[in-house]
């Protein structure tokens, strides 16, 4: 029988998800779980390499693996380009993206080309592509989200990612949290544009953000536990967004703002860092309890402000100015833009400007 995609809801989940201490060393006991047998492609980055890449290129050989790594440095179309050149030369049979974000969305997008399966090893938990469907690409200049297949596997090792930067996890935490915001802006668009809005997806993702927020005091630096919680939330939302069939449970207004940020920014803050203060703002333009996002971000150690992101105000209210038009298909609360005096005094009131 042939199943008509248009007609039914598809949702692709990863199979195999392995969070805690040491689990990079069950990667082969995954490999056979998931009957992924001959050669491997790497993509990894020449610092996540040494932190993890070489280890899972040893490992993947003792499990009877043949290994092959290549180095990334950009996430743009050529990267892409690069790394499906390098799979079709190993005759790759699967890929793996061992790394912080970026490697592991190239992995996503060039296995998604070739039709090979891939498995996502984050080193750090600083954005919700680790499990989802979804990567962010530079193509022409311009940062997109674009639609690939989910990983089959995610193998995140909280030694490893608990020993990361303690700003990544911080990231991670504001991306999580961007999901209210986000959520929000698919509600508005459902009863405004008349959008497909998905009760469960929306209710799976505000979950993960309000174990964040509850758990905030807890979140510190080099503690496992708190490693484990981030990255069990950055799963939940890759699992959202797949439901979902879109970006729409864990991107919305916040988001929109942190691209524009990244293009006009000379030198823009991580993703979720900025997303985070993004839901801010977004949250007040809701009529929401901003109060209590910046509070927790506060406490999580994550920048709620301009200064704190290592950004000039005036670039913040360009970037509302021009958040809009960064997906102008995707209905959110800011409609169809903020004037100069709206933006400046969201920005005020909330204290992300002063």
């Amino acid at each position: 029988m042939t199943i008509n995609k248009n007609s039914a809801k598809w949702m692709q989940l990863p199979r195999d998800v392995l969070v805690g201490h040491g689990v990079l060393e069950e990667i082969g006991d995954v490999c056979r779980d998931l009957k992924m047998k001959g050669n491997a492609l790497i993509v990894t980055g020449s610092t996540t390499k040494n932190i993890a890449g070489k280890r899972v290129s040893n490992l993947l050989e003792s499990a009877g693996c043949s290994a092959e790594t290549v180095l990334t440095c950009k996430a743009t179309t050529e990267d892409v380009e690069k790394v499906v050149e390098n799979a079709l030369e190993v005759k790759a049979n699967f890929l793996l993206g061992v790394g912080s974000g970026r490697s592991i969305d190239l992995a996503k997008l060039a296995s998604t080309r070739l039709e090979l399966p891939f498995i996502s090893v984050p080193t750090a938990a600083s954005h919700d592509g680790i499990a989802s469907s979804r990567a962010s690409i530079v193509d022409n200049g311009r940062s997109t989200s674009a639609e690939a297949q989910a990983p089959i596997a995610v193998i995140a090792d909280t030694e490893i990612i608990s020993a990361a930067p303690f700003r990544f996890l911080a990231a991670g935490c504001g991306d999580i949290i961007s999901n209210y915001t986000a959520v929000l802006d698919w509600e508005l668009a459902g009863r405004l544009r008349n959008e497909y809005f998905g009760a469960y997806a929306a209710a799976l993702s505000r979950m993960a953000a309000r174990v964040i927020i509850e758990c905030a005091d807890s979140i510190k630096p080099e503690h496992e536990t708190s490693a484990r919680l981030v990255v069990k939330a950055l799963v939940s939302n890759g699992v959202a967004m797949s439901i979902a069939g879109s970006s729409r449970p864990a991107s919305g207004s916040e988001h929109m703002f942190s691209h524009a940020l990244d293009k006009i920014a000379p030198k823009p803050a991580l993703h979720g860092e900025q997303c985070g203060v993004g839901t801010i703002m977004m949250m007040y333009l809701h009529g929401g309890n901003w109060q209590e996002i910046r509070e927790a971000l506060k406490k999580i150690g994550a920048p709620v402000n301009a200064e704190e992101l290592g950004i000039e105000d005036k670039y913040i209210i360009e970037a509302l100015l021009h958040a809009h038009s960064i997906r102008p298909e995707r209905y959110t609360i800011l409609g169809s833009g903020l004037n100069p005096s709206a933006a400046e005094k969201v920005a005020r009131i909330t204290k992300v400007i002063n």
